[in-house]
């Protein structure tokens, strides 16, 4: 394995760990990022279930997006999720950034996450 997924996996590992420490039943919202496409779900720790789910490959989105790999493209995402999130009945979360930076496209998705009505 290269120097630098080892350091990324660490970064993951170091994130979860304290977002899991001060969780407090709370369900986490993960994002993943990729170099095409952003991908977001609300999961709940104590039995792994995904709650609700979003990401700029989904049919609802697949039209209105351009790129998918662009800040819109977050934004849209984030609230596409937070519209199905509260759907599920989940208003608050954790959010788990992995090991992304909280900027750009991720800082694009918590903030139209949170403008959709959920709370972190």
């Amino acid at each position: 394995m290269s120097t630098t997924r080892i350091q990324s996996q660490r970064r993951k590992q170091r994130t979860r760990h304290a977002i899991k420490a001060s969780a407090h039943g709370r369900p986490r919202l993960s994002v993943h990022r990729s170099g095409r496409h952003i991908y977001a779900q609300i999961i709940t720790d104590e039995d792994g279930r995904t709650l609700a789910a979003a990401s700029s490959i989904d049919t609802d989105l697949k039209g209105k997006l351009k790129v998918g790999a662009s800040k819109d493209a977050a934004a849209q995402v984030g609230k596409l999720l937070g519209e199905r999130a509260i759907k599920a009945g989940v208003k608050e979360v954790v959010f788990d950034r992995g090991s992304y930076l909280f900027h750009g496209r991720v800082k694009a998705l918590a903030d139209a996450a949170r403008e959709a009505g959920l709370a972190f």
